[in-house]
């Protein structure tokens, strides 16, 4: 697949948000999370997103600049109204406002209503990384995971993601979605005509598939089982019930063109101050210690190196910034319709350009 730049990418997706009347500020915001997404292997929630929010952006189901509500319950309490914006920029000022409360008070509680898809929920823990701050964030989604014993889709598939940093540039990052893979896969298998494995979603009737069209129309399977649509459980209960947003098959889909109405996703984030609980550089040197040890374990024959979560995702980042994002021959055709639609430029790859 031809690969292109990922500063040119961000250019693209931040120039055509302004065009359709996005703010710089908020379209800036967008763009560094869906190229980040790109760069880190994370095609499901990258670029290949921007073309359906144009699209609810311009059929007016997601506000392009919402009057977001911060109500700060106490020091440490946030509960946000995003006023159906998306949720990347909605989520974006919640947590840097959380931020702030956390290094006042050593740790906040932010409830998000009213909000759109946010794209990969790791973002939000690596800008809280960057500020010498743990997270831990969830949101809901559409309907995706029947719950256990069932076979039609109930809860959303319900990322939950954690960050800490280490003292250097590869922090901790766990991000997984309750179900066994996250449905933005399946929605992107569909989308480039291809397959999906065995043992990933059911069919409307409750049987197994592996047509992705088939499986959005019946459900994802839950990560483990049972214990899987327990936690997709629980992350609905503190993201659609706690923060007043809507919950379970009440999530509405963007991708669905007959849904009429605010998606009203909500999400939470928890922000813990380390310094508030112990020296900084002592939680450094324990966390590498921790890692260091980890790694000293007794690898598989066929495996070089015990990574902690982060440190594929920091490599493929930098691969990716050298080497170029792939785009698929279907998103490539998208993207660069929207380009001439808007009059904004879309980039050559990097074997053209080169050829030049």
């Amino acid at each position: 697949m031809p690969r292109y730049k990922a500063e040119e990418l961000v250019t693209f997706c931040s120039d055509l948000l302004t065009k359709i009347g996005m703010s710089s500020e908020n379209s800036a915001i967008v763009a560094d999370s869906l190229i980040k997404a790109n760069l880190e292997g994370v095609d499901s929630h990258g670029i290949s997103r921007l073309p359906i929010y144009i699209k609810r952006f311009l059929d007016k189901r997601i506000n392009l600049e919402p009057q977001i509500d911060f109500d700060q319950k106490s020091p440490s309490v946030l509960v946000v109204d995003g006023d159906n914006g998306l949720g990347h920029v909605v989520s974006y000022k919640a947590v840097k406002k959380g931020f702030d409360m956390a290094k006042n008070s050593g740790i906040s509680a932010i409830a998000v209503k009213n909000s759109n898809h946010f794209g990969t929920a790791s973002y939000f823990c690596q800008l809280a990384c960057n500020e010498n701050l743990a997270c831990i964030a969830f949101t809901n989604s559409p309907p995706g995971i029947a719950p256990w014993g069932g076979k039609s889709a109930f809860y959303g598939t319900n990322p939950i993601a954690f960050g800490f940093p280490t003292g250097n540039d590869v922090p901790v990052i766990i991000d997984l979605s309750t179900s066994i893979v996250a449905r933005g896969k399946i929605i992107f298998a569909e989308k480039q005509g291809t397959r999906i494995p065995e043992g990933w979603a059911i069919d409307e009737n409750g049987y197994p598939t592996t047509d992705p069209g088939e499986a959005l129309k019946g459900s994802v399977l839950p990560m483990g089982g049972a214990k899987g649509a327990a936690l997709a459980m629980a992350v609905e209960i503190l993201t659609g019930v706690l923060s007043g947003a809507a919950f379970g098959p009440n999530v509405k889909n963007i991708y669905n063109e007959k849904e009429e109405g605010n998606a009203n996703v909500g999400h939470f984030f928890i922000i813990i101050d380390i310094e508030k609980f112990m020296d900084l550089n002592s939680f450094f040197h324990s966390i590498n210690d921790l890692i260091k040890e980890m790694k000293l374990v007794p690898s598989r024959p066929e495996i070089e190196d015990i990574r902690y979560p982060g440190e594929r995702r920091k490599s493929a980042a930098d691969q990716g910034r050298i080497n170029g994002i792939e785009l698929s021959g279907n998103v490539e055709k998208e993207l660069s319709m929207l380009g001439e639609a808007y009059n904004v430029f879309f980039p050559s790859c990097i074997e053209k350009s080169a050829a030049l």
